[in-house]
């Protein structure tokens, strides 16, 4: 079995980052890095719309701190 080990993802904004402090569940740290990914760059494929909207709707106050955030910030969403 080919095992990875990759180095963890930091979070962009200060709502997750303040989210995952005293986290230590790598699904959980997985699912609220994902949330804020998708917020950042939201898809239009069906798989990840689902899995973002299960998040959001488990985190509601998560995903308003994030889009607030993001809005807040000066052309974060349209960086490459």
């Amino acid at each position: 079995m080919l095992m990875t080990h990759s180095v963890p993802k930091q979070p962009f904004t200060t709502a997750v980052r303040k989210a995952l402090q005293g986290v230590n569940n790598s699904a959980i740290e997985a699912d609220l890095l994902f949330l804020e990914a998708w917020e950042m760059h939201p898809s239009s494929h069906l798989g990840v719309t689902l899995r973002a909207s299960q998040i959001r709707r488990a985190n509601p106050d998560l995903a308003a701190a994030i889009d607030a955030e993001l809005k807040s910030a000066p052309s974060t969403r349209n960086k490459s």
